[in-house]
């Protein structure tokens, strides 16, 4: 198994361990690190970023040995594509990058819907290529089911570009255990990028079944439920959680109550609320038989090394009971999207 030790000017010596490598599923990439950084964040959605502090804790990231960078070709735009690929420079050997496609956005930055026509997957992928300055995406998947093209037909045209060598691997987003099966069936699938945490737990009981029985692996995203678990609040104008109802009103006075709980059993295991939220979601593969990879959503050196926290964080049998009892599965007040995004979730029907 290859490991990475974390470059000592990235991290301080407290988390200076070992990134474990993996699979991700039957299909998926066979050494990929033990945690994921997802990139969405360094352009823009929580309030303002820095271009110097994203690059340098991707710098970071690759230094400790994580490998996977998750971003999606309407992140900014295509700033986040642009961003990585500034940040890849001379390192593109050292990263798996996998792009989320197909979304719609609109001048203001709305999104207004799906494309995954088979010629539109090939358009995005030219684009997508370009902006990152490769000759290949590692893991490519549709961000949303387009219900007005069967999933055979997108995953069709991505197993061409998979024949053509400019994609590795094909993987799926948020979507059901029915789309699951077809989809696999016209090409293996690496992985499932869905939201999973302690208080988004849906997957558990039809979705996960599916993956473990085709081989699939997962990669969780939200598992900090977009930082509410790390109480995190508001960045700002920009802060696009100002739209989430989990963060407005009457529900977010109640989460910040799970948030308090969360602190509280973090303290008694010497870690933080954050460390506990990650090392959750880790366990849970381990103990569903899944190949699953969290992804942090790490803008700066200090989220980044907390985060790496929670690789030396080992959870009991005894420590999982009492944090699930304390924050059970229907606690949390209000649901992950609101109900236009909700609605486009084919993982939710």
């Amino acid at each position: 198994m290859n490991t990475a030790t974390l470059h000592p000017a990235a991290t301080p010596a407290a988390t200076a361990l070992p990134v474990a490598a993996r699979r991700l599923g039957f299909a998926g990439p066979q050494h990929i690190s033990a945690l994921g950084l997802g990139c969405m964040g360094m352009s823009g959605m929580y309030g303002e970023s820095d271009e110097a502090q994203s690059i340098g804790t991707i710098h970071a990231a690759l230094d400790a040995g994580i490998n996977l960078l998750d971003t999606g070709d309407f992140y900014g735009m295509g700033h986040n594509e642009m961003l990585i690929g500034r940040a890849l420079k001379g390192r593109r050997d050292q990263a798996l990058i996998s792009v989320k496609f197909g979304a719609l956005r609109s001048p203001e930055g709305a999104w207004t819907g799906m494309d995954g026509r088979p010629v539109a997957v090939k358009n995005f992928l030219a684009y997508t290529l370009k902006r990152l300055g490769t000759d290949h995406i590692d893991i490519y998947r549709m961000a949303r089911l387009d219900p007005s093209v069967p999933v055979e037909d997108t995953i069709g045209a991505m197993a061409d570009l998979v024949k053509a060598g400019y994609v590795r691997h094909i993987g799926l987003s948020e979507v059901g255990a029915d789309t699951i099966r077809k989809a696999h069936a016209v090409h293996p699938v690496s992985d499932l990028q869905i939201e999973y945490s302690l208080i988004s737990r849906g997957p558990e009981a039809d979705i996960f079944p599916v993956l473990k029985e085709l081989g699939i692996g997962v990669t969780a995203y939200g598992v900090l439920s977009r930082g509410l678990l790390a109480g995190s609040r508001l960045n700002g104008p920009g802060d696009f959680r100002a739209h989430l109802p989990r963060f407005t009103g009457e529900n977010a006075v109640k989460n910040q109550q799970l948030v308090e709980v969360l602190q509280q059993l973090a303290a008694g295991l010497g870690a933080t609320a954050s460390q506990v939220a990650i090392a959750w979601v880790l366990a849970q593969g381990k103990s569903r038989g899944l190949d699953m990879v969290p992804l942090v959503g790490s803008r700066s050196l200090k989220q980044l090394n907390e985060s790496l926290g929670a690789l030396k964080l080992a959870l009991s049998a005894e420590d999982l009971q009492r944090i699930e009892a304390a924050l059970p599965a229907d606690a949390v007040a209000g649901t992950r999207y609101d109900a236009y995004q909700m609605g486009h979730l084919d993982s939710e029907k």
